[in-house]
């Protein structure tokens, strides 16, 4: 029985003790998971802390860098100033109150020339030097920078065409590393408006890419050019604005215009005054005659053309690593952009100031960022005096050249500053005129004509045509690849014919062309109004019962829904704005044959520069 009874308190002292540690076991356990839960509570508030933390101090990191842009800004403003003019001019300048809103003093003995030296009538306006105009992102850091400058053209503007060019033949990459700066040289707002929103609604994806900018002078940027003086013996006309007089008589023209061949048309007027040009085009020439008005206005001369350079490379300067002088009537070669940048850094020393990528004036002219305000500031020394390629050779000169040495000698040594690239990137296009009968004679030899046409591999077909060729560009080259197509003036009724060797069907989609079926264009950049009108695309199906019994079959019966002609084509499309292009219903089958077809007469010769039509597999 004690036996017995000890037993029975072993194993009951045994099932306490196994209790009480499960109790304490539960309890440490139940702990352990609210600590556990706590703290990683913790750690996400902290985490949520540290998130907010880092935002703002991103936030306030880019505002602090704002601030101390705008504080170098006014710095080097400043310091600019007050390194002025230490002569005569500049002793009456300091004294002049327009100064005191630029915070100008005169503590220095000494003080180096700027900007205001040259052109003391910016302290009239603070404004003087801000872009009246600013459209873009304002992009920087890229490797090159492209400026344009344009001015107004009466007959026709070419600077959509040049941009088109232009920003075609970028790749993805390319578009990236670049800026392209549009510069209205006018300042008329209403015109620079219309210009701007008329860029701004073709290239609105570049514009807001940050690729295209479009900037124009304040109207407070440009002197009185009244007061120029005469230069090598030219008469004022040559070298300043010249307001030129009314006609006293029907047909009777002033001086101006009849001693000189080189031209530009007075806006809103039906005169033209000379422009000076040596050594390359002068921006923005413009041709032809438009209806009288008694409003006469200044003609444009190389004085306002140098100024307009050193706005447009002031500007550029801080955006890149390379700036390429281009003009706004100028087509470019596909690759330019890297073939550019490659040439600049194979170059085996950085001690060259010009590369060329063309031959004609001021095109296509590279400089590194970091030589343009020497540049600038040579020009403004003297851009009353001489054109701006005069001065560009004057900078060379004065850098290399020993006086004490022939020419000779003074050439290979520019030479070496100056280099050129062989074949040519850019050419300069103006107007061949089967309107006015005058031709630009102002080409580029180094270029060649790949540029003027687009080429695409289609079809074999028989082409024909009733318009009469001009010269050597045949229709038969057009579509070989070989050339562009070129005709006298079209009139209602003529055609151009595409017939298939084989009825084919063409391709349903094409990635390269946007899923077009057909493409035609007319014109080019060279000759933009040379255009075809009121033409229709027509195609003709096979004549081949068993397609015509699936097409019925299928619910489609095409020729109740397209026009057709006497001769059995159906209408699919038409040329708008110099340019066609669509799809082929698949219910016609296989197509004999494609024609465009002219409905009315043309005022204009008439060019095909790009033919596609691609088979389907």
């Amino acid at each position: 029985m004690r036996l017995r009874n000890g037993t029975f308190l072993t194993l009951l002292l045994f099932c306490l003790c196994a209790f009480l540690s499960l109790s304490w076991y539960a309890a440490l356990s139940g702990q352990k998971g609210d600590v556990v839960d706590v703290y990683q509570r913790e750690f996400l508030a902290l985490r949520d802390r540290l998130h907010a933390a880092e935002q703002e101090s991103l936030k306030r990191s880019k505002e602090l860098n704002l601030v101390l842009d705008e504080i170098k800004r006014a710095v080097s403003e400043r310091q600019a100033l007050r390194e002025g003019e230490g002569n005569r001019t500049w002793g009456r300048l300091t004294e002049d109150p327009r100064l005191k809103p630029w915070n100008v003093s005169h503590k220095h003995v000494l003080h180096l020339p700027t900007v205001f030296h040259h052109l003391p009538h910016l302290l009239a306006k603070e404004s003087s030097l801000q872009p009246a105009v600013r459209v873009g992102q304002g992009r920087t850091g890229v490797s090159v920078v492209m400026g344009i400058p344009s001015v107004r053209r009466e007959v026709h503007s070419y600077l959509t065409d040049t941009l088109h060019s232009l920003i075609s033949e970028l790749s993805p990459q390319e578009k990236e590393d670049s800026v392209i700066v549009v510069l209205i040289a006018e300042t008329d707002p209403q015109y620079t408006s219309v210009v701007t929103e008329n860029i701004k609604a073709l290239f609105p994806t570049e514009i807001h890419s940050g690729l295209l900018e479009v900037i124009s002078p304040s109207p407070h940027f440009y002197p009185d050019f009244s007061h120029l003086r005469e230069s090598f013996g030219d008469p004022k006309e040559r070298v300043r604005y010249e307001h030129c007089p009314l006609p006293h008589a029907p047909g009777h023209l002033p001086s101006c215009v009849r001693t000189r061949s080189v031209s530009a048309q007075v806006p809103g007027t039906s005169l033209q005054c000379v422009r000076f040009s040596i050594g390359g085009p002068l921006h923005g020439v413009g041709q032809g005659v438009r209806a009288p008005e008694p409003l006469p206005l200044p003609c444009r001369w190389r004085t306002k053309q140098n100024l307009d350079y050193c706005f447009l490379m002031m500007y550029a300067q801080s955006k890149g690593i390379y700036y390429v002088q281009l003009e706004d009537d100028i087509v470019a070669k596909p690759n330019y952009l890297s073939t550019m940048k490659n040439f600049a850094l194979q170059q085996p020393s950085e001690d060259w100031m010009i590369l060329e990528f063309s031959q004609l004036g001021f095109i296509g002219k590279m400089f590194k960022s970091l030589d343009l305000s020497l540049i600038v500031e040579f020009i403004l020394m003297f851009y009353r005096d001489k054109p701006i390629d005069w001065l560009l050779d004057h900078i060379l000169w004065v850098k290399v050249c020993n006086p004490e040495k022939d020419a000779k000698h003074c050439d290979r040594q520019k030479a070496n500053l100056r280099i050129r690239f062989k074949p040519s990137l850019f050419q300069h296009v103006g107007t061949h005129s089967s309107l006015a009968g005058k031709i630009q004679k102002l080409k580029d030899k180094d270029f060649g004509k790949q540029a003027l046409r687009k080429e695409h591999v289609n079809p074999p077909a028989e082409v024909s045509t009733s318009l009469k060729t001009y010269q050597h560009f045949t229709l038969e080259k057009a579509y070989l690849r070989e050339d562009f197509f070129w005709a006298f003036t079209p009139t209602a009724g003529d055609f151009i014919r595409f017939r298939f060797f084989q009825p084919l069907r063409l391709e349903s989609s094409s990635p390269g062309l946007s899923g077009r079926r057909f493409f035609f264009r007319s014109g080019n950049i060279e000759h933009p109004e040379d255009k075809l009108f009121n033409t229709s695309v027509e195609v003709l199906p096979f004549d081949n019962p068993q397609s015509d019994k699936e097409a019925l079959q299928e619910g489609r019966s095409a020729t109740l829904r397209y026009p057709r002609s006497p001769d059995g084509y159906l209408q699919i499309g038409s040329f708008y704005k110099g340019v066609a292009e669509g799809e082929v219903d698949p219910a016609f089958g296989p197509l004999e044959a494609l024609r465009l077809s002219i409905q009315t007469d043309s005022p204009v010769w008439v060019i095909l520069s790009e033919i596609f039509l691609k088979k389907a597999d």
